[in-house]
């Protein structure tokens, strides 16, 4: 009977969205990916929410454009397809070519969003502040803050712009990273014109088997980029939902690419968070416990540590206890963990609104990259974990010689990560000849390397 009930409820919150169109169907999307509170008939209802959100009328779209660019589509585009690639919940997406033949991707807001945005917001502040005057213990007002903050940088697509080109630039030396270039002259506050690139999403397993595409190589990068953006740079791309990661072969080289949309949510973390954040994460993969309790509370968790600890890695506090990479994950542990979500629903929302707001977009980028490990079947992998942890390593390093008083001193610490980093390496590769069964000397060798 609460499967039935969930479901309906689910899908009337779905309707209430799409009928209201713009902040609504953010919100709804971002409760979507709130794996950890809400019930499975939930999460997975409003999922859809990221590739079927309501569409404008070609009418409506070449007018923002005549308004923003001062010309009609055709003097600025050779061809425009009235159909879009896609269409999310600020804006839609054309395929066009410009009168040099270069294909571009033509991001056109809807025109409404602008104007209704920040009725929308009041009108759900209010029914959230009556949520909880019914309902004491859920707190959701950390909802209503989040939008209020994200969603002007949200509707400035310039501000996306400079975000795309800072990312390009931040993690250029990732040679399988793909960030579309903008198209500057092209693009205002309501409309981004960028170079267009196809691709499939990164859950679809057959698009992947068909083009020849590992598997295992896209999850281990996106990890990797990830991990440098959370725990080396502190600015981090939110909204990873499969819509916004493609992957594809690239049309010049023919490697595996992984092509990187939709850079109008980022969150920038403070320095001190971050490092804590680095602090926490080495203590959850070693099982640290004492650290883990010592950065959860750092972080603002309190006395509610180990739900914290349970809610940030999705894993029991059995596997948190014993260290989340010596653990595999289990069906059976996926299902105690939802069943616990509904029974802790109170004190997971006391804990979002308790931690730094910086906290929750983290949360929500988690949620979102566990789910496409988990489409892939490559979650809580060894490479994930080491990543995280060379990332962390010098995150912690750079940290420590910028406070060094001495040349000798950042020489020792230079040392010390370099030790750290190849014995991190050593592991790796006693991980893949053990993968590789390449015989019992072997990895005896690097057992006793290492």
């Amino acid at each position: 009977m609460s499967v039935e009930v969930h479901l309906r409820s689910a899908e009337r919150l779905r309707d209430l969205c799409c009928a209201n169109r713009g902040t609504f169907i953010k919100v709804g999307q971002h409760l979507g990916a709130l794996d950890y509170l809400l019930p499975e008939e939930y999460t997975s209802t409003l999922k859809v929410l990221h590739s079927r959100a309501p569409q404008s009328s070609m009418e409506e779209i070449q007018q923002v454009i005549r308004e923003d660019l001062g010309k009609e589509p055709s003097e600025l585009f050779v061809s425009f397809e009235e159909k879009p690639q896609g269409a999310a919940s600020l804006a839609q997406v054309h395929k066009a070519v410009l009168h040099d033949g270069r294909t571009v991707a033509v991001k056109v807001q809807h025109p409404k969003v602008q104007r209704q945005s920040s009725k929308d917001i009041m009108v759900m502040e209010v029914l959230v502040r009556a949520v909880h005057w019914l309902f004491p213990d859920f707190a959701f007002m950390w909802l209503v803050e989040e939008a209020k903050k994200n969603m002007p940088l949200e509707l400035d697509f310039l501000n996306e712009g400079h975000n795309a080109e800072r990312v390009a630039k931040m993690l250029s030396h990732f040679p399988f990273l793909k960030v579309p270039i903008i198209h500057w002259h092209l693009s205002t506050k309501r409309i981004l014109t960028m170079e267009f690139a196809e691709g499939g999403q990164v859950n679809d397993r057959d698009y992947m088997k068909k083009h020849s595409i590992n598997v295992n190589e896209i999850s281990e990068n996106l990890g990797k980029m990830y991990s440098e953006m959370i725990f080396i740079h502190g600015f981090v791309h939110c909204d990873p939902h499969p819509g916004n990661v493609l992957v594809r072969k690239c049309p010049q080289s023919n490697k595996t690419e992984i092509v990187l949309l939709d850079h109008g949510l980022y969150q920038t973390l403070q320095p001190d968070f971050r490092l804590d954040y680095c602090r926490l994460w080495q203590a959850l993969i070693k099982g640290d416990m004492s650290g883990v309790e010592r950065y959860s509370r750092r972080l603002g968790a309190g006395a509610l540590y180990p739900l914290f600890a349970c809610v940030l890695t999705a894993r029991s506090w059995t596997a948190v206890n014993a260290g989340i990479s010596s653990v595999p994950v289990t069906q059976s542990e996926d299902v105690e963990i939802r069943t616990n979500a509904a029974l802790y629903l109170p004190q997971i929302s006391e804990l979002l609104n308790r931690v730094p707001r910086q906290m929750l977009l983290l949360l929500k980028t988690n949620d979102l990259l566990r789910g496409i490990e988990t489409t892939l079947q490559t979650r809580a992998s060894s490479s994930s974990f080491i990543n995280m942890s060379r990332c962390c390593i010098r995150a912690m390093a750079r940290h420590k010689r910028s406070k060094a008083q001495s040349r000798r001193r950042r020489l020792q610490i230079t040392l010390a990560e370099s030790l750290s980093l190849w014995r991190l390496s050593m592991y790796e590769l006693l991980l893949w000849a053990k993968g590789c069964m390449l015989g019992h000397w072997f990895t005896a060798l690097l057992s006793f390397l290492h």
